[in-house]
């Protein structure tokens, strides 16, 4: 039976990040021919309007309050709830992401919904919308479905791969009524500068406490720079100050799937693996050949990571370069 699916779209720096198409994709899934809604919030939402489209959505709310310019957790819970409470979806889906995991409890709390988040896989069998999500740090999977109500889920960044359906999507503005903000931001102050957004990288360059400062983290950078991906760290590297906690890759720190991690100096604590460990494929490099990291990896190099590193650098800049 065909549904309405509403699709919560997530901006970043005035760009819309991977995982809003992901979530598209899966929408179409569970919407078996039904509408796609989408919403995007702030100043610049209407300039995301076309490619939504080109990945399911029908029509697009454009938000454009600038109370939204910036996320605050009153704001877009009261935006997001005016918009649902018009469409009155079927469905609704949203990026696992920072602002996901803190928005959707909220929200579901609020409207009395169920909600299962960190979705891998979304797929119909029986006529009914079945969703894999992983447990026990990433151990095993469940199944799990809504069996009343709204089907309300988070998608988690790389794991449902985005298709272009070639469609365009009607624009709607939709102005919502934000008032009493207990929350006004001022101002953003980043830890870190640009690069690739470490929870979408496709390529990880991950450092431990084998890199022994946080110059050691300079031949990783430049891998990741040839590689076009982004530098990750585990929790022992951070607590040693090589790096900035926002890199933090672990059951505490960010999860990732990348299509390549690549893990130096990094022994494999089971908190740290809970974080990398449905990577597509897992490269290690460490001296001790008994490391943990070597039965999770498809690859291993037992060598120092500052011999190691320098000459894969060099190697990918002949191949891509």
């Amino acid at each position: 039976m065909s549904k309405k699916v509403l699709v919560v779209a997530e901006a970043r720096d005035k760009s819309l990040r991977n995982v809003s198409f992901e979530a598209l994709t899966a929408a179409q899934r569970i919407a078996e021919g039904g509408d796609i809604v989408a919403v995007t919030f702030g100043s610049d939402a209407a300039s995301h309007v076309a490619d939504l489209g080109k990945y399911g959505a029908a029509k697009v709310y454009v938000v454009a309050n600038k109370e939204l310019d910036t996320y605050t957790t009153d704001a877009y819970f009261q935006a997001l709830r005016q918009v649902i409470e018009e469409v009155q979806p079927d469905a609704i889906l949203m990026p696992h992401t920072a602002i996901g995991k803190d928005l959707a409890p909220r929200i579901a709390a609020r409207l009395g919904l169920g909600l299962v988040s960190d979705v891998i896989d979304v797929q119909i069998e029986g006529g009914e919308v079945i969703f894999t999500r992983p447990i026990y740090a990433g151990k095993a999977f469940e199944k799990k479905k809504v069996t009343d109500g709204t089907v309300f889920a988070t998608v988690r960044p790389n794991n449902i791969a985005a298709e272009e359906t070639a469609g365009s999507a009607e624009k709607v503005d939709f102005n919502a009524e934000i008032k009493d903000l207990r929350t006004i931001v001022k101002d953003i102050v980043r830890k870190t500068t640009g690069g690739v957004d470490l929870s979408e990288a496709k390529v990880v360059v991950s450092g431990g406490r084998g890199v022994k400062s946080a110059e050691g983290f300079k031949p990783l950078q430049e891998l990741a720079e040839v590689l076009g991906g982004a530098v990750g760290a585990s929790r022992g590297a951070c607590d040693a100050e090589y790096c900035d906690y926002s890199l933090q890759i672990g059951q505490t720190g960010k999860v990732v799937t990348p299509d390549l991690y690549i893990a130096a100096g990094i022994s494999g604590a089971i908190q740290h693996l809970a974080g990398m460990s449905s990577s597509k494929v897992i490269v290690a490099i460490n001296k001790d050949p008994e490391a943990p990291i070597f039965q999770i990896a498809d690859y291993g190099i037992v060598g120092d990571l500052f011999e190691v590193v320098p000459l894969l650098t060099e190697e990918f800049k002949k191949v891509l370069v």
